[in-house]
């Protein structure tokens, strides 16, 4: 299980904005073979799993990825 705290892990102070780093960064995330995909990939495949087992394994794995990023 886990628990959200809308905290940041370090420190941030943006002296200077750098555009292309943020579309690079926003690619990683949102792109087609990015984090976000990535997740909604694992939530969408718990529905062919046979078991609960692997169900449950694909739904948490596709939470903790769409919690962490």
């Amino acid at each position: 299980m886990w628990k959200y705290e809308k905290k940041l892990q370090y420190p941030v102070n943006i002296k200077k904005k750098d555009l292309k780093m943020a579309k690079y960064i926003l690619t990683q995330y949102g792109g087609p073979a990015g984090e976000l995909a990535a997740a909604w990939q694992y939530l969408d495949q718990r529905y062919t799993m046979p078991d609960d087992r692997g169900k449950s394994l694909l739904t948490d794995i596709g939470t903790e990825e769409i919690v962490h990023r």
